[in-house]
């Protein structure tokens, strides 16, 4: 066994590097958020070959004198905190004193610093974690940090750095998400001698978010609860996305990552949002700041509160009520106790009856079970009647008896606009008509895909398809893939696709709703097997191409759909995203029902 050890400076310089140092964007932004505390308002960025060859970090901000900037470089040195109490009430950005000495320790690093009364400044090298030179030099008030061949000395760090592309997509996201959360910063992107971004300073945070989402038409919605402040500035719900990577949230101006209050914004949309989508935008909370932990993650990108639930519910009600003055769907009624009942709370004694954002609502009491349509109908209908019989149908039928069964079934009638009723000589069989269709055509897409046989359908004139940049980015790393799916795509902009083709299959989905999910799969994989992440996308498509709930279906049409369900080669009873496609509902339970 080996012995207890103290690691050397340099050695645990570069572990605590791993913790705040991910790739170029992680030190753009430390070094910004820097900035931002040092009270800069005009920030400039410049990188060469993705970050990983070179980042400048240029700022007017206060500048720092020659001990301070010794002291900067260290482990665990900072001017934002001094005693334990000032952690339950932390207001800037940085406070943890380990984003310089981190990144020195893994690259080649300089820093030139002056204050504005100081006649020179300070210059302060590093390379790759050893002992700082430090000196006098000329340079202008504030300070400008330059980081050179990241992770030169951490190749197995380096190595996993993705294309230069990527990489450059990560750094403007960054900026991105610092533009946002303060709207009187002049921000600009220099990519390898080029302005990739500049963003002038405005009063509102409103008018940047419109800035940064040109293709969304946004509503403001704000408003108070609790003593927590919210403003957002969010899209309809028919734009938007698989996954809430164009969802940004802040805490008290600091961006996080949170799936509850992610959550919390697609409740507010209430039943026109499908499970999983997330609307595109901003979203602001003002809490009181010894009511949020910011220390629970290196790269403080997560945060705790002392009461979530709360908070949740604030961001729900908040939003749900702006939602339904908005400009996308008049209000109606809602119960007092129906946000309460969706946050899992009860009731309180204070409530009034919420908007219902989308004018969505129905007036009759839910009944004990409903079965849920894939897309909701423009007015969901209680089946009381119904889910009365399904006692069967959370378990599905078990195994199919024989090839042709579904071909074997009589065709009752469409329920609904949305179920297919048919009889077998036990009982009924409920469809649901869009997860029936939506397995169909998953089938034979993923048939052709690996027969690299996909028809496509050329458009007549190519759609433009507005997408963030490293979606745009993954167009050009991933164009063989897309074509393999059937999508043709190119890209003509910093975030402008031209969409020339899509699968004949799907050819009666919208293309950029199409290009968005996929691209949004795909980005999501992250180190998921290569063929699991081509299939998500082959279902994302089946499910644009499919049959929706509140089609109508005609005898004919019903039968040709059953037919197809037997031709499918691998059925499991369920969509591609595990829905089940058919409920049963025996005589005998049904004659049980009624009291015979």
């Amino acid at each position: 066994m080996r012995p207890v050890r103290i690691l050397p400076d340099d050695l645990a310089d570069q572990i605590a590097a791993g913790e705040v140092v991910e790739r170029p964007a992680s030190v753009v932004k430390e070094l910004v958020e820097n900035a931002i505390d040092a009270g800069a308002r005009t920030i400039k960025v410049e990188i060469e070959g993705g970050g990983i060859a070179l980042v400048r970090v240029s700022d007017d901000g206060h500048g720092m004198r020659e001990d301070d900037a010794r002291l900067a470089v260290r482990r665990h040195a900072t001017s934002k905190i001094a005693a334990r109490e000032d952690l339950e009430r932390i207001a800037t950005l940085g406070f943890r004193g380990e984003a310089l000495p981190s990144i020195a320790s893994v690259s080649r690093f300089s820093l030139a610093t002056r204050t504005r009364d100081a006649v020179a400044g300070t210059e302060v090298r590093i390379e790759g974690g050893a002992e700082p030179d430090v000196r006098d030099i000329g340079c202008a008030p504030g300070t400008t940090v330059t980081v050179r061949d990241l992770f030169f000395n951490v190749p197995a760090r380096r190595k996993f750095l993705k294309a230069v592309g990527t990489e450059s997509a990560h750094v403007r996201e960054a900026l991105v998400r610092a533009a946002l959360a303060d709207a009187s910063l002049r921000l600009t992107l220099v990519r390898d001698g080029r302005v990739a971004l500049e963003l002038l300073p405005t009063s509102e945070l409103g008018k940047r978010a419109a800035l940064l989402f040109p293709e969304e038409s946004l509503a403001r919605i704000e408003g108070v609860r609790d003593a927590i402040e919210i403003e957002a500035f969010l899209s309809a719900p028919e734009r938007a996305r698989n996954g809430a990577a164009q969802l940004h949230l802040y805490v008290n101006g600091r961006p996080v990552r949170d799936r509850a209050l992610a959550r919390a914004v697609a409740f507010a949309y209430g039943s026109v949002l499908p499970a999983g989508r997330y609307p595109v935008g901003v979203v602001y909370v003002r809490i009181a700041p010894e009511r949020v932990d910011v220390n629970v993650h290196p790269q403080k990108a997560e945060v705790r509160f002392d009461d979530a639930r709360a908070v949740l519910d604030a961001i729900t009600r908040v939003l749900a009520q702006g939602l339904g003055t908005s400009p996308f769907r008049g209000p109606s009624s809602r119960g007092a106790d129906f946000w309460a009942q969706r946050l899992g709370v009860g009731p309180k004694e204070e409530s009034t009856p919420e908007s219902d954002p989308w004018g969505l609502a129905v007036d009759s009491p839910a009944p004990a079970r409903t079965i849920e349509p894939a897309a909701a109908p423009s007015t969901p209908l209680p089946y009381s009647a119904l889910s009365a019989l399904t006692s069967r149908a959370a378990e599905g039928p078990s195994l199919l008896p024989k090839p042709g069964f579904f071909g074997a079934l009589r065709v009752v009638g469409q329920v609904a606009r949305t179920y297919v009723v048919c009889e077998a000589h036990d009982g009924l069989y409920v469809l649901d008509q869009h997860a029936a269709d939506e397995r169909v055509r998953f089938d034979r897409l993923r048939q052709q895909h690996e027969s690299r046989e996909i028809a496509m359908q050329r458009l007549l004139i190519p759609e433009r398809v507005e997408v963030a940049p490293s979606e745009a980015t993954l167009v050009e790393e991933r164009a063989e893939t897309l074509l393999a799916l059937g999508l043709e795509l190119a890209r003509i902009g910093d975030t402008t696709l031209a969409v020339h083709a899509v699968p004949a299959l799907v050819k009666r989905a919208s293309p950029e709703r199409l290009v968005h999910d996929v691209l949004a799969q795909l980005a999501m994989s992250g180190e998921r097997a290569f063929g699991d992440a081509i299939d998500t996308a082959i279902a994302t498509m089946a499910c644009h191409g499919a049959i929706r709930a509140g089609d109508t279906l005609s005898p004919r049409e019903c039968e040709e759909l059953l037919r197809a369900l037997d031709r499918v080669g691998d059925f499991a009873r369920h969509c591609p995203h595990g829905r089940p496609v058919a409920y049963e509902i025996s005589f005998l339970e049904l004659a049980r029902r009624v009291g015979r």
